[in-house]
């Protein structure tokens, strides 16, 4: 399904294509979240416009509202979003576990309460399974146990044990549907502790997967301690399938995630820093919403062709955000989706002409100086 391209010379960066359903992807990249079958405030047309090549939803969010029969009904999540570019649904195993006190697990699966109702619900990994094959998208995520840092090892043992039992069961329900196009990602789950996260990477790899997730990162571990993991990982997975990070990440850290050897982000950070008047911009972070903008006559970016930049000033956009116009809101997602998108592209035009680490380091220094002042 994977296909490596151009490896940077100097860095574990590389380009490549992933094949589904719906289309090749070109890697690395960036999928916007839809959580619950929408980028926040913005139309299919105008994420086509974005030129994002896919999607992330949540299973256990569209599990709970609107529920899948009446997805199925609408023909399937594409449908009833509007797109037809792949979309990848999170399992929600996240989500089930950030409930720790509405939730117990169990070898069987998870007993949780709904955070609407306060229902009792109860999933398996086949469940899971036929929630995803209701919603039909294009890649599927197994239910698996995420844990927070910091954990011991033998918490973080018996999590990455459950994982794997779990995934094996996934795969045997998902080997009996016939008929069935979609692929299917494994997760790699241990924590920090390398014995674990090479233990389960050699026990999912045995069942057959059409890619990996980096589970199990970005939950509460210090930087440094992340990225040497992450490191680790990149070196002892398969160069032939894809590395997507799940959940992660603002644009220095996938930055440095790609040099380390990830294809695959996903992540609200957009979308929702819109929602507080916050750009993303050439020059690092710029809170719209503050007063030095309020007569502003500049685009958000002037480096930015999107149809927010070459429309409308700092001003104007400053004063819909701090007047509660959703418009507002709205112009800064769709610029910040679009340029979360166009930095991918950059990324992998870098990586293509052999320019990656200085395109890194620029950037960095640039990015990270400019957000200190912002």
């Amino acid at each position: 399904m994977f296909k490596e391209k151009v490896k940077d010379k100097n860095t574990k960066a590389r380009t490549g294509i992933f094949s589904t359903r719906k289309g090749d992807l070109l890697t690395p990249a960036f999928f916007p979240v839809a959580t619950q079958g929408t980028v926040k405030g913005l139309t299919s047309r105008q994420l086509s416009e974005t030129g994002a090549q896919g999607f992330l939803a949540n299973a256990y969010h569209l599990f709970l509202r609107p529920g899948i029969e009446v997805i199925r009904k609408m023909g399937g999540l594409h449908q009833f979003m509007g797109v037809d570019k792949p979309i990848l649904t999170d399992s929600g195993g996240y989500q089930i576990f950030s409930l720790a006190r509405l939730r117990k697990v169990e070898d069987r699966g998870v007993e949780f309460r709904s955070h609407l109702d306060g229902d009792k619900i109860f999933l398996t990994p086949e469940d899971v399974i036929d929630i995803q094959i209701g919603l039909d998208s294009d890649i599927f995520v197994p239910l698996d146990e995420c844990i927070k840092n910091p954990v011991d090892h033998k918490k973080a043992a018996e999590a990455t044990e459950r994982t794997i039992s779990w995934a094996k069961r996934t795969k045997d329900y998902f080997r009996q549907k016939d008929g069935l196009k979609s692929l299917l990602f494994g997760i790699i789950q241990g924590s920090t502790y390398k014995d674990l996260r090479k233990k389960c990477l050699e026990e999912i790899l045995q069942l057959g997967v059409d890619g990996l997730c980096i589970g199990g990162l970005s939950v509460g571990e210090e930087p440094d301690l992340r990225y040497n993991t992450l490191s680790y990982f990149t070196d002892i997975a398969d160069s032939s399938y894809l590395r997507y990070f799940m959940g992660y990440g603002k644009p220095e850290d996938i930055v440095e995630a790609v040099s380390l050897g990830v294809d695959l982000f996903d992540c609200v950070v957009p979308t929702r820093y819109a929602r507080t008047g916050t750009a993303f911009t050439s020059q690092g972070e710029v809170v719209i919403r503050n007063s030095p903008y309020i007569s502003d006559s500049a685009p958000i970016d002037s480096e930015c062709s999107c149809y927010s930049c070459r429309k409308y000033s700092r001003a104007y956009i400053r004063h819909l955000i701090n007047t509660g116009e959703m418009l507002g809101i709205q112009l800064l997602s769709y610029h910040n989706v679009f340029w979360y998108i166009n930095l991918m592209k950059n990324i992998r035009k870098a990586i293509e002409d052999n320019n990656f680490l200085k395109f890194k380091k620029d950037f960095l220094e640039n990015y990270k100086k400019n957000k200190s002042m912002s």
